[in-house]
């Protein structure tokens, strides 16, 4: 099996797909077979004859989730040039950012309900210094961990489910019956 090493090394790289080329870069992962993800909600669109539709578009401005070993990366890279690593500074140079397997499970499962109410954060929306580690338990979000935190703008405490650096997304409201306080 020449693949193995392959899957073993595969990792959640985030991307960058600038100009709301989103669902262009999905369309040519999925022609390569490669994994991703892009978090979508319904929105309300008007067209210009004045009717209204409901249509599923990206959540999240020009950001892309591929799982993909390094080598498979770049050679999706030098075909693709709009598509861009999303990086962060790590000891003075930048550095594409990879999501560990979980976060990304756990941020795909809060967002595949694609509901309109649900809110996306940036990371610097949220103090999550003061937050508890929670996980829901039963209903839609069954097993999804997140952090219990306030958010601004809103009166109550919300469940954040973060992909650390990147986004966080606040589900729909979750019954407090629901949430299980993790240790630690």
């Amino acid at each position: 099996m020449p693949d193995s090493p392959d899957i073993e090394n595969k990792c959640w790289h985030a991307l960058s797909a600038p100009y709301r080329r989103e669902l262009k870069a999905k369309q040519f992962l999925d022609e390569r077979g490669i994994e991703n993800f892009i978090p979508m909600r319904y929105s309300v669109v008007t067209r210009r004859s004045g009717e209204k539709l409901r249509k599923l578009m990206p959540a999240v401005r020009n950001l892309v989730f591929a799982k993909a070993s390094r080598e498979v990366m770049k050679d999706m890279k030098s075909e693709a040039a709009f598509l861009q690593y999303r990086t962060m500074r790590r000891d003075g140079r930048n550095v594409p950012i990879t999501i560990p397997d979980r976060e990304m499970e756990n941020f795909i499962s809060a967002c595949k309900t694609h509901d309109e109410n649900m809110v996306f954060l940036s990371p610097d929306e949220i103090d999550l210094r003061k937050g508890t580690r929670v996980r829901i338990i039963g209903g839609p979000l069954d097993g999804v961990e997140g952090i219990f935190v306030r958010v601004k703008g809103s009166r109550s405490k919300k469940v954040v489910v973060l992909v650390t650096g990147l986004a966080a997304v606040v589900p729909a409201e979750v019954s407090p019956d629901l949430i299980e306080v993790l240790p630690g």
